[in-house]
């Protein structure tokens, strides 16, 4: 049996939707899983024990009749039994009738005409859930399984590596993350949490746990703005940048406690178990993270970022 999903968004969507594909696993376990996802998406699948192949296309982009025909061809080829679309677009659905899969599974919506199967769509809960709930086409009705990732040996060896290259190996470490915050889908501009709050709360954290080396988690060329401005006060701030995901669920796994946005290393640490503490701004916490003690959430009284303050985070910190 060969089973494809498509799985439209970032690499936080990506994560989330990790527990439908491992339950597809588990329900089918002799099948070929492959997924088709947006281009910058494609290196999440590095910490996937469940999929097979991973298939690109720009599911945010206007693309043009040839790309669709691609599309269709590349599923059509293989043959697929069963196809899982985790979005609401009715070209999507169109696609999947047109390549001939025999089962095509998405939420009810516009594109029902072209579905065999279709479910709910429940956007009141965790994401994770949400996706799972696909399953239900498919008469799988047990609960959504625990957010878990698979990170390969060499990965584990180059954040061992990584902590004894910043000197951090044997003292533990507090990492943040100060990235910027996922979009509610009526927002249109980033937002991130202000350089100087990061300072009263790092200076905060360097007075109570002064043998408590601090970390800073960088992939994007906003955070490395985010670190030039704070070793200007802080100079003894350690820096890692991981190439890819399963080095960067490595760094975090070894982590005492990630602070950080709601952005992907939040949910890399839901499934390493890391302790967290998640600042959120015009986003649902309760969309986003399970019901955990090892994942707080803090939530902006006005659903933007700057307006969380620092002192309530360290509260937060200190178990205050």
């Amino acid at each position: 049996m060969r089973i494809v999903a498509l799985v439209p968004g970032g690499i936080g969507d990506q994560i989330l939707f990790f527990p439908t594909l491992d339950d597809l696993k588990r329900n089918y376990p002799d099948a070929e899983i492959d997924v088709v996802a947006e281009p910058g998406s494609l290196g999440a699948y590095r910490i996937c024990k469940s999929v097979s192949n991973v298939l690109k296309f720009d599911f945010k982009d206007r693309n043009s009749l040839t790309e669709w025909v691609d599309l269709i061809g590349n599923i059509r080829d293989r043959e697929y039994d069963i196809a899982i679309c985790a979005g609401k677009r009715p070209f999507v659905g169109m696609a999947l009738w047109l390549s001939g899969v025999a089962v095509r599974v998405s939420y009810q919506g516009g594109g029902n005409l072209f579905l065999t199967n279709s479910v709910p769509l429940k956007t009141e809960q965790y994401v994770a859930a949400m996706y799972h709930d696909l399953l239900k086409g498919l008469g799988i009705s047990t609960p959504c399984p625990d957010l878990t990732i698979n990170v390969p040996k060499s990965d584990l060896e180059w954040a061992d590596k990584e902590q004894q290259r910043l000197g951090i190996k044997d003292s533990g470490y507090i990492l943040i993350h100060g990235g910027s915050s996922q979009l509610a889908a009526a927002k249109t501009s980033i937002q991130t949490y202000p350089v100087q709050s990061w300072r009263q709360v790092i200076q905060n954290l360097q007075q109570r746990q002064p043998d408590l080396p601090i970390a800073i988690l960088v992939q994007t060329a906003e955070d490395e703005q985010l670190v030039r401005s704070l070793q200007e006060t802080f100079p003894d701030l350690k820096v890692t940048n991981p190439p890819d995901i399963g080095k960067t669920a490595a760094i975090v796994a070894a982590a005492n406690l990630l602070l950080c946005t709601d952005s992907a290393p939040m949910h890399l640490a839901v499934a390493v178990q890391t302790y967290t503490i998640a600042l959120f701004g015009a986003t649902d916490p309760k969309k986003l993270i399970p019901p955990s003690d090892r994942c707080i959430a803090i939530k902006s009284p006005t659903g933007k970022l700057s307006d969380i303050a620092p002192q309530t985070v360290l509260e937060r910190v200190w178990g205050g």
